[in-house]
């Protein structure tokens, strides 16, 4: 917090000098008040400033170090075994090699850093909102949006790195550079008072100039994602049912909501992640981009860079059409034509071999990290694009990037039923009105409690690769120990090299070194 509280007063130094000098030049300056730049105290006046301020806090959504840059979110597939990352890019290489230290440069420091200034805008707002006279419903409601922000900022934090400090008020470089770390426990708990704030005054839906901002139902939804997370095993070693009760109740929540929020699948899966298809009934929340003013690289880096490249351990979890897996007898399967006939979700995510994309036959030698290439938030699929898109370079893209699906609600609450009622109907209609939406044929009943654990994940890992949602999974079933320390390999089943994952310390991420730096009183995670 200090560093960023620094970099602002260094701003308004360097500003004020020039006003000065500029003053020098010309008396006439020194006449007026200074109505083309703001300072705190000219800044909270009118509606049109207060949102802009709470448009800075999402603005921090689409930052390298959340959800935008070149491709972070992309690219946190690398630290998993569905994904290669051959680049540095944001460090998830090294990550999913068990290299990461506090000192690695890239996401690790820009996650830290990034919520933190979205917190204290958050808290600004707080703080300063009431000066600008806004009528009670326009204010709550804009209070109501930072709550869910402030929520999700302190959610990424306490999910990569533990506890963190909790700070509640504005930006005070005399109280808050100092600060040691809350428990995880006290910032979860702040995080659900948060999202049952924002709950409370967020509308359900939002629609106009407003769309794509917080709704009621994006609150819900993320108080479910919270809920679930503390149920799995990396925070519930005692396997409390009370806590996955809590979890069920939560996705029940806004599978209620959805009537009235309008929330349904989107009837086509490769559509879905498509820029003409956005903001459509499946998504509950999304981070807004759009060219030329808020952009990211995804294109090219799924189509071009290939640094995000599947590997063949996910491709081969991807089932036959008939529902059976490739390793099965039963299913068809043929290594020689091993892409046919398979769930569809393989070829609306991933371009393989001689799979007909952007217009002819997709050649290994070409992506030849792996042989595989993600199509999945690319703009570019069989057809070959028109001329204007055929080669769309850094900065260029602006596909929406989904945080919240209706889909991974439905999977949720049947994760979280399963462990407290397996055998309720409802865990099967959950997760089988997915798998219709791409002609997957229904789970049927009757299997175990553990059986129904590995459909479900092995299902979350189908359903939702490439959305930077599978890291935590592994992470907070306490697999990663076991699916991380392998071998990873191309479509040739040639190795690439062994993963590392060292359950002693990899479970977290490291404090940045540079925040220890700065603050003393932070205490590193262990073994680093």
């Amino acid at each position: 917090m200090e560093r960023i509280i620094m970099n602002h007063h260094k701003y308004i130094a360097i500003t004020l000098f020039a006003s000065i000098i500029l003053g020098a030049c010309n008396p006439d300056l020194l006449d007026r008040d200074p109505d083309y730049k703001y300072t705190e105290s000219t800044f909270w006046q009118t509606e049109e400033t207060a949102n802009a301020a709470l448009s800075s806090i999402y603005a921090e959504l689409t930052y390298k170090g959340l959800f935008g840059g070149e491709a972070t979110p992309l690219w946190e597939e690398g630290a998993t075994p569905n994904v290669y990352c051959y680049s540095t890019s944001e460090g998830f290489d090294a990550i999913g090699r068990s290299q990461q230290s506090a000192s690695t440069e890239g996401v690790i420091a820009n996650r830290w850093k990034q919520c933190y200034q979205g917190i204290g805008r958050a808290n600004t707002l707080f703080a300063r909102i009431g000066d600008v006279g806004l009528d009670e419903e326009k204010q709550s409601l804009m209070e109501g949006e930072a709550y869910f922000l402030r929520a999700l900022f302190y959610f990424e934090l306490a999910t990569y790195y533990g506890g963190v400090p909790l700070i509640l008020d504005a930006p005070d470089p005399d109280t808050q550079t100092s600060l040691p770390r809350n428990t995880r426990e006290e910032v979860i708990q702040q995080i659900l008072a948060d999202l049952e704030t924002a709950a409370e005054r967020l509308p359900v839906k939002q629609t106009g100039a407003n769309t794509g901002r917080a709704t009621k139902g994006a609150a819900l939804a993320l108080k479910a994602r919270v809920l679930l997370y503390e149920a799995s095993p990396l925070f519930n070693e005692n396997n409390s049912t009370e806590k996955w009760q809590a979890a069920a109740d939560a996705a029940k929540a806004v599978i209620d909501l959805a009537g009235d929020a309008g929330y349904d699948l989107f009837a086509d899966y490769r559509g879905l992640f498509l820029p003409e298809n956005e903001n459509n009934q499946e998504v509950i929340f999304d981070v807004q981009y759009i060219f030329p003013d808020v952009t990211h690289s995804f294109d090219l880096i799924d189509a071009q860079y290939n640094t995000n490249a599947p590997l063949q351990d996910l491709i081969d979890a991807y089932e036959m059409k008939n529902g059976l897996a490739i390793t099965d007898p039963a299913s068809g399967y043929n290594a020689e034509k091993p892409y046919e006939n398979r769930d569809p979700r393989l070829e609306a995510t991933v371009v393989y071999p001689g799979a007909l994309y952007k217009g002819e036959p997709a050649s290994a030698s070409y992506y030849k990290q792996t042989g595989y290439a993600m199509k999945k938030y690319s703009i570019y699929d069989k057809e070959t694009p028109p001329a204007d898109k055929k080669d769309l370079k850094g900065g260029q893209s602006e596909t929406n990037f989904i945080i919240l699906r209706y889909a991974d609600i439905l999977v949720m609450y049947a994760e979280a039923l399963n462990e407290i009622d397996p055998g309720n109907p409802a865990i099967l209609e959950s997760l089988n009105k997915i798998r219709k939406r791409v002609n997957m044929p229904a789970i049927t009943a009757g299997k175990s409690q553990e059986a129904m654990r590995e459909i479900i994940r092995k299902e979350r890992r189908i359903e939702f690769v490439g959305e930077a949602l599978y890291y935590n999974d592994i992470r907070r079933w306490k697999t990663a120990e076991t699916v991380m320390n392998a071998p990873i390999k191309t479509w040739k089943n040639s190795v690439i090299e062994t993963r590392k994952f060292n359950k002693a310390r990899d479970y977290w991420w490291p404090i940045p070194q540079v925040e220890l730096d700065l603050n003393p009183n932070l205490k590193q995670n262990p073994n680093y």
